[in-house]
């Protein structure tokens, strides 16, 4: 009786795992594939647009200098957000900002500022190019209407259970832990590929599907994070995404001459001031996460420089997920763990095939016998 309830649990298991990939399989490959290139997003930004990454030379002007020179080429309506200073020399980047149509994000534009005279070296829109058409991919799956996240969460999640699944379905039936891993279970290349690249891919593939699903739905995780919930918003409350200040009380090379006394680092960013928060944020390189310094917008008075808080759960998950200061090693666990889910699906779908058509197979003999 126990055998007989075992073979019913297997046999129950291998139709879940079965129709999650094969119904799931147009979404699984892109998703898969797209985050195996997105493990080296800036490599592959650099090859594709390599005037944004080449190292010219130190930032000498003032930051006033790189910001006359973006506002220059702003549109109608759009508004500068943000300085980044790079530490190796690269551009300086300018990001402005135009206010959004609705709740949605607001549109953005990326300029890249020559470091020595602050001439515009290239500016796109912060939706275009490849790699972030490979990002909206991976995300959304560049479903309109904000469905597409929601659907790629729950990917995620019949992805981890799939891996559940696939872990008791790999399990020999006969014979120890080590009969399992020996190539020739099946008398097929395609089903022996199935099974040794899906056990070794596991444990990769569990956790990339759950922190994929931590990822596309952070309000039903944000319970397990201190402090108030992520998108809750600072002072000012709600009403969509803050919009940055139209005019400034206090220019931003003062904000920064205010708040330099109590860095110990480089400068490496500056946000303005928004209709939420009347302050400038001025970031310094420690090391590790840069320290932030807020100057009031009103006065210029500095307010004491915040040290690197703690990591927050959300943060974890997504470098986790994506490999972020992770080295080198996880970032190909994680490029194999994108790679090895689409030649699951594929060979997932021949093997449903080939035993379908041996099903028929067997009937269109049996009735011939009959």
């Amino acid at each position: 009786m126990a055998k007989t309830t075992k073979k019913q649990l297997r046999a129950l298991w291998l139709q879940v795992h079965k129709w999650i990939g094969l119904i799931l399989a147009v979404l699984i490959i892109p998703i898969s594939v797209t985050g195996s290139a997105l493990v080296w997003h800036d490599w592959l930004d650099a090859q594709l647009e390599p005037q944004r990454h080449e190292a010219i030379a130190p930032a000498g002007l003032p930051p006033s200098a790189y910001a006359a020179s973006a506002q220059a080429r702003l549109d109608p309506g759009q508004r500068l957000t943000s300085l980044r200073f790079n530490p190796d020399d690269k551009p300086v980047v300018a990001v402005a900002q135009k206010a959004a149509q609705g709740p949605g994000r607001p549109e953005r534009t990326n300029f890249w500022l020559d470091p020595r005279d602050a001439s515009v070296i290239d500016q796109a829109s912060a939706n275009a190019g490849v790699v972030r058409v490979l990002h909206v991919l991976h995300g959304s799956m560049m479903i309109p209407g904000g469905w597409g996240r929601p659907i790629v969460g729950w990917v995620g999640v019949f992805m981890f259970v799939s891996c559940l699944t696939g872990i008791w379905l790999w399990w020999p039936l006969g014979g120890g832990f080590a009969s399992g891993l020996k190539w020739k279970r099946r008398n097929t290349t395609n089903a022996n590929l199935h099974y040794m690249t899906g056990f070794w891919v596991l444990i990769p593939l569990a956790m990339l599907s759950f922190t994929g699903a931590w990822i596309s739905f952070p309000s039903v995780f944000s319970q397990f994070e201190s402090g108030p919930p992520r998108g809750s918003g600072g002072p000012g409350g709600g009403g969509g995404p803050a919009q940055p200040l139209a005019e400034t009380q206090t220019s931003v090379d003062a904000a920064v001459a205010a708040a330099t006394p109590l860095a110990a680092g480089p400068l490496r960013s500056i946000s303005w001031p928004t209709d939420r928060n009347p302050e400038w944020t001025i970031q310094f390189e420690t090391g590790g996460p840069p320290a932030e310094v807020k100057v009031t917008d009103a006065d210029a008075a500095a307010l004491a420089a915040e040290p690197p808080g703690p990591e927050t759960l959300a943060r974890k998950m997504r470098r986790w997920h994506d490999g972020t200061d992770m080295g080198i090693v996880w970032q190909v666990v994680i490029f194999l763990g994108g790679i090895i889910p689409a030649l699951l699906s594929v060979t997932g779908i021949v093997i449903w095939w080939r035993a379908r058509k041996a099903r028929r197979a067997r009937a269109a003999l049996a009735t011939a016998t009959t």
